[in-house]
């Protein structure tokens, strides 16, 4: 009792608590409305949920883009924060609102017009193709929506605000799972619209996020998104974002790309394959949201030290944040491998399926605790030091030189079976660790990227 008194007592637990909480509620509800969607869909058939695990691959790809561009942005925010300069932070943001509204609308127009050709990267199987396009049609407004949402989301979130960031995305993922079952099973009088039902709840909801966020900001007036700077240049601190943004951008490319081309992998194995993967996935997310918490908020909590020039208090939380990770890992990976036999059960699909999850599953468990590391050390503490180029370089040995050829090697030279493929595409994570390691001993992370006064 004396030692759970004295962490609750513990400033670094206090701190990390106020910032874990929400932002592990936050993906919670995200991974809720993937949950939802899977349990609605494969109510109504299993091609359904198949086409529509495949067509979220075009969000997935988009995010690479806007939470790379909002990773940048966190990266900058969390340190002037720290340093108490929020004017800075009000400069940097109009850059990367541009970047995103870019990529947000490149998206929703490819979406809209080409639904089919994109649906044909993933899966050569019609049913597939013909249900994932009509989904991405009726879609696609809510990739520009999200793409602008994210920027006014990550301010609130690194400047004090999670709290509030959390409950507006959460709020919006209830109303996306009310308006899912409305609309995808024809309830309150309105028509069942099936995968476009789907679609249209994810619009709404996004568009909600959207204006919730941006009166939140403006409410609080303590930094704000000034859409009058929109085309305005401001060079100095620009180069800075773009400096420390271009490296967590290429990352999450390198790293995007690749586990796109491992769904591409799978979704040639066949609809039982395909189904497994995307069961697995919801699990993971939902089971995953402690370590991206506690990611976020290493990101935020490390990023402020920092900024505020407590180099030393850095590295001390650092360290913790990793045996922290090592514990969270473990304890996650561990309750979805207990988990996975009542999942099977109740998913409920036929036995070639239900042995592909049963499967991918218990590696998946295993694979959990080196993310949970990975997450944390790569994506919160490198991140918060401006220490991002290692994260592309990592993920590049990882998943290019690795994982990726001898995916496509197992599963179409070799003909393995789909749960050898599975674990092969997924071992980047693990991959990874002895050089993650040995990078955060050299400490490059560790220091403050915030200009003086008059710099």
């Amino acid at each position: 009792m004396k030692l759970l008194s004295a962490r609750k007592q513990d400033p670094f637990y206090q701190q990390l608590t106020a910032l874990v909480f929400p932002i592990m509620i936050q993906f919670f509800m995200l991974a809720l409305v993937s949950a939802t969607d899977a349990a609605m869909l494969g109510i109504v058939d299993q091609e359904s949920l198949s086409a529509v695990s495949l067509a979220g691959q075009v969000q997935f790809v988009l995010n690479l883009f806007v939470t790379g561009i909002a990773a940048g942005t966190g990266i900058i925010a969390a340190q002037y924060w720290g340093k108490g300069d929020p004017a800075s932070i009000e400069q940097v943001i109009p850059v990367a609102l541009r970047a995103n509204l870019i990529c947000g609308a490149l998206f929703t127009l490819c979406a809209f017009f080409a639904p089919r050709a994109l649906m044909l990267i993933f899966t050569d199987e019609p049913p597939l193709v013909q249900l994932g396009a009509a989904y991405l049609r009726v879609v696609s407004p809510s990739y520009l929506l999200c793409a602008v949402s994210q920027i006014y989301l990550i301010v609130l979130k690194n400047t004090g605000a999670a709290a509030v960031s959390s409950r507006i995305s959460s709020s919006a993922v209830v109303l996306n799972i009310v308006l899912n079952a409305v609309l995808i099973f024809g309830l309150l009088g309105f028509p069942a619209l099936g995968v476009r039902g789907a679609a249209c709840a994810t619009a709404i909801a996004r568009g909600v996020e959207l204006a919730w966020s941006a009166w939140s900001t403006r409410r609080r007036g303590v930094v704000l998104v000034r859409w009058d700077r929109l085309f305005q240049r401001e060079q100095v601190l620009a180069g800075d974002f773009w400096k420390y943004t271009r490296p967590v951008l290429a990352a999450s490319m390198v790293w995007g790309i690749a586990f796109t081309l491992y769904s591409v992998i799978m979704g040639h194995m066949g609809t039982d394959a395909v189904t497994a993967n995307s069961i697995v996935s919801i699990a993971k997310s939902l089971l995953s949201c402690l370590i991206r918490g506690v990611g976020g908020g290493a990101g935020i909590l490390i990023g402020n030290l920092l900024g505020a020039g407590e180099l030393e208090k850095a590295r001390e939380y650092g360290g913790r944040l990793t045996r922290l990770a090592i514990l969270i890992g473990c304890l996650s990976g561990g309750t979805l491998m207990l988990l996975s036999p009542l999942i099977v059960h109740l998913v409920g699909y036929g036995e070639t399926a239900s042995h592909y999850l049963q499967g991918m599953l218990l590696f998946c468990g295993v694979n959990m605790a080196f993310q949970a590391v990975n997450h944390v050390v790569l994506d919160g503490i490198f991140c918060a030091g401006g220490d991002s180029k290692f994260d592309m370089v990592g993920n590049i040995g990882a998943m290019w030189c690795f994982s990726v050829p001898m995916g496509f090697l197992a599963a179409f030279w070799l003909k393995l079976p789909v749960l050898a493929v599975y674990c092969i595409v997924n071992m980047d994570e693990i991959v990874k660790i002895p050089a993650v390691y040995l990078h955060y001993k050299k400490y490059i992370w560790l220091r403050n990227i915030t200009r003086q006064e008059g710099a």
